[in-house]
């Protein structure tokens, strides 16, 4: 596990792409439990360990994930980002070139339960909520495209399904179009950066998410002459983290 930012109130996590992030019905471990166990460990507490989940990233999807370590900021991210005061920026390795280098996407997603998937109209139709994005082309290769994605709203599959709306579905994507699935069994889908304004100290937060640790991600970073070290980015409280974090 790999543990990007930590203060009093805030831990983030950068995912891997075959973690989830709670509980579900395969009965994996859950990053939530893991960090809890890593929190256990590094403040030696001999009883439970407080972590509230505020977000989720699909498990296919890699990233920064945060959790808080206390119940006083628990509802404050909470309602951060569902007022979308959390800005979430992401990168997509996909297969085809967008038709712009930069663009807005503007859909009407209508989500398929049982499918558990998500499908892009191009107008209004019963069911269906707006979805919109910003993207930006910020590296290419012979085969492969890195596109920015700024997060307007925050829909079921957003990413997924209005890039393969566009023509553009992530490498990997089986869901959503893409040939052939990864060797790990992810997608090229990565939560790269997140800024929001601290729940209790009011700070600005900035954090970044080194991508996965593969030759095209290394390939297409290097080539756009993006910085991409193994540690991240942060503005950093200046609380002392306590013994007891909860």
């Amino acid at each position: 596990m790999e543990v990007i930012y930590e203060d009093n109130h805030v831990i983030a996590v950068n995912k891997t792409n075959s973690e989830i992030v709670q509980g579900d019905k395969t009965g994996d471990v859950p990053l939530s439990e893991t960090v809890q166990q890593w929190l256990k460990a590094k403040y030696s507490k001999p009883g439970n360990v407080f972590i509230g989940v505020v977000h989720r990233l699909d498990r296919p999807v890699s990233g920064a994930v945060l959790f808080a370590k206390t119940s006083k900021a628990l509802p404050r991210l909470c309602e951060m980002f569902r007022e979308g005061q959390v800005k979430k920026t992401y990168w997509a390795i996909v297969k085809n070139p967008p038709p712009q280098d930069t663009g807005e996407l503007v859909h009407y997603l209508v989500r398929n339960e049982k499918q558990n998937k998500s499908y892009a109209h191009d107008r209004e139709v019963p069911n269906s909520k707006k979805a919109v994005l910003d993207y930006r082309l910020i590296a290419r290769s012979d085969n492969y495209y890195l596109l920015e994605i700024d997060l307007k709203t925050g829909r079921h599959h957003q990413i997924r399904c209005q890039l393969a709306k566009m023509g553009c579905p992530i490498k990997g994507d089986l869901k959503y179009g893409f040939a052939h699935s990864n060797p790990d069994g992810g997608i090229s889908l990565h939560s790269r950066r997140t800024q929001f304004v601290h729940p209790v100290s009011k700070e600005n937060i900035d954090i970044v998410a080194p991508t996965p640790q593969d030759k095209l991600w290394a390939a297409l970073c290097q080539d756009s002459c993006i910085e991409n070290t193994r540690s991240a980015s942060c503005h950093f409280s200046s609380e002392r983290l306590p013994d007891d974090p909860s």
